[in-house]
């Protein structure tokens, strides 16, 4: 038997999906802070377990389409630092960088970055926001001390990961701000990243 949707020919959306497009109805209806994970359940027609199998909790609903992108940030490292030229560790994390914004779905924006002020979000958005920054520095100075002989918590890992990561973050917030004719991300995050990288690499010479 063919199902309807691969009758329609498109893949079958995901349980954290249909989570994500029930909360943006709420959201934008009764605000961020006027949402329960109950009501999100609810109205996606899953248990609350199910919603907790998927998410820790409305914060990362916000984040959704660039969590998955950033997930393939350490294939990215990997990727760039098997290519032949010998660049330096800022150049090959700007390299990752770019290469992760580029495999990104530009359709999909998140709405901490597009509707936050619609949805309400408040004091909620910069906390969500800056637990994701802090993973991703952990996971980019890790790299780039991996490169340069060096310890986890030595300062220029972390000085190199924080530099090019607010680059990118600004890029990103930049992009989904244009608007519906924003264009690519990677063509915002590949033009603030370089520079950074090189004056970074400049600076260790």
């Amino acid at each position: 038997m063919t199902s309807t949707s691969s009758r329609a020919g498109r893949p079958r959306r995901s349980s954290a999906e249909i989570l994500a497009d029930a909360a943006s109805e709420l959201f934008l209806e009764n605000g961020y802070s006027g949402t329960t994970v109950d009501q999100i359940a609810q109205r996606a027609g899953v248990s609350r377990a199910t919603f907790f199998n998927y998410f820790q909790g409305k914060a990362d609903l916000l984040w959704l389409d660039l969590d998955r992108s950033l997930e393939l940030l350490p294939e990215a490292l990997r990727h760039v630092a098997a290519e032949p030229g010998g660049r330096d560790p800022a150049s090959l994390v700007a390299a990752a960088l770019t290469a992760v914004a580029d495999a990104h779905d530009d359709a999909r924006v998140p709405w901490a970055l597009s509707q936050g002020e619609a949805m309400r979000i408040g004091d909620d958005l910069t906390a969500s926001a800056a637990s994701r920054f802090v993973a991703q520095q952990t996971r980019v100075a890790a790299y780039v001390a991996e490169c340069r002989g060096e310890r986890h918590d030595a300062p220029w890992p972390q000085v190199v990961a924080a530099a090019l990561l607010a680059a990118a973050g600004a890029a990103t917030v930049a992009w989904a701000r244009a608007g519906i004719g924003r264009g690519r991300l990677a063509d915002y995050v590949g033009p603030a990243v370089d520079p950074v990288a090189r004056g970074l690499a400049s600076s260790v010479q």
